[in-house]
């Protein structure tokens, strides 16, 4: 019987305040969120009236998509604590 330990390597490396992918689900990840909010603002876009209107629409879809994609780069970081 084989008593290996499987050790997940780290998607997302600590890049001063932020965080880089270094792995390729790191980097799934990220485009994912960037693709997610490219198609709310081009929606929020298309209705909008003013720039103001836009902004103010498009932060209630990107802030929390940002804060999570933060939270699982932290929780899949080589920190040491890092959720682990």
């Amino acid at each position: 019987m084989d008593t290996a330990q499987f050790v997940p390597s780290p998607w997302f490396k600590r890049w001063g305040w932020l965080y880089r992918p270094v792995h390729p689900l790191g980097f799934v990840t990220v485009l994912a969120a960037l693709a997610f909010v490219a198609q709310v603002f081009l929606a929020i876009d298309r209705q909008s009236h003013s720039v103001s209107d836009t902004l103010y629409r498009f932060y209630t879809y990107a802030a929390p998509t940002f804060l999570g994609l933060m939270w699982i780069a932290s929780r899949t970081s080589d920190e040491n604590g890092g959720g682990r």
